[in-house]
């Protein structure tokens, strides 16, 4: 396993800072594991919150962006030609190896809190400029969202955006897991994989409540009952 020094290596100096905007960007890190469940129902649909999400870095370059989809070929091409880096961990696995069995809906212990931070959010304050966070909060035990979305705050930098997806569907037992490919700036390659247990689902109302330590949330209503969020730090 890598230690943390080693995998801060690509992403910081040898100072402690971030180094300068290289000509040519890479990839940051990639932990991704395989993914458990091969992709059963694909589709392409209009996103309006990713559309804002690069709208809103589009005439910057050597920007770092985090992943938390794990690295796929689509999204690594998208955003390293648009001249950024991009930092992508499978934080659905990660989810997985450290609660394995466990339902979810049950309270995550302090350990796998932070054996799960350590593994996946260890960075410096004010790291990164935007969190491609995906679907994978709905799937965390209340206390691990906190203690995640508490970190995310810290690593991204003030003004930058975070992307997140929720299912609308409030009474659902079960609901897809998706594959989220970048197809342009404003299209989405939705790519199902699997049902799951979702650990809660959130209203309006309850993810304004969830994000109260940023500066403001916004959201969208899709066709596939997600609910996409912009969140501002």
């Amino acid at each position: 396993m890598l230690s943390i020094s080693d995998r801060l290596r690509g992403l910081l100096g040898s100072s402690g800072s971030l180094p300068p905007p290289a000509a040519s960007p890479s990839i940051l890190q990639n932990r991704t594991a395989p993914a458990r469940f091969q992709p059963e129902v694909v589709t392409t649909r209009q996103s309006r919150g990713l559309e804002q999400f690069f709208g809103y870095i589009r005439d910057q370059v050597g920007l770092s962006i985090l992943d938390f989809g794990g690295a796929n070929q689509a999204n690594v091409s998208y955003i390293t030609n648009l001249g950024h880096r991009v930092y992508a961990e499978d934080f659905l696995r990660s989810l997985d190896d450290i609660l394995r069995e466990q339902d979810p809906t049950e309270p995550a212990d302090q350990a796998q809190i932070d054996y799960f931070l350590r593994q996946n959010l260890d960075f410096p304050d004010e790291t990164f400029d935007g969190v491609l966070v995906w679907d994978v909060l709905q799937y965390m035990p209340p206390a691990l969202l906190a203690a995640t979305l508490d970190k995310l705050y810290h690593i991204v930098k003030p003004k930058s955006y975070l992307l997140a997806y929720f299912h609308s569907d409030e009474k659902a037992q079960q609901v897809p897991v998706y594959s989220f490919r970048i197809k342009d700036q404003q299209s989405l390659i939705l790519s199902e994989r699997g049902r799951r247990k979702p650990s809660q689902l959130f209203n309006n109302r309850s993810l304004e409540k969830l994000f109260h330590k940023f500066e403001s949330v916004k959201f969208f209503l899709t066709r596939e009952q997600l609910r996409e969020v912009i969140v501002k730090r």
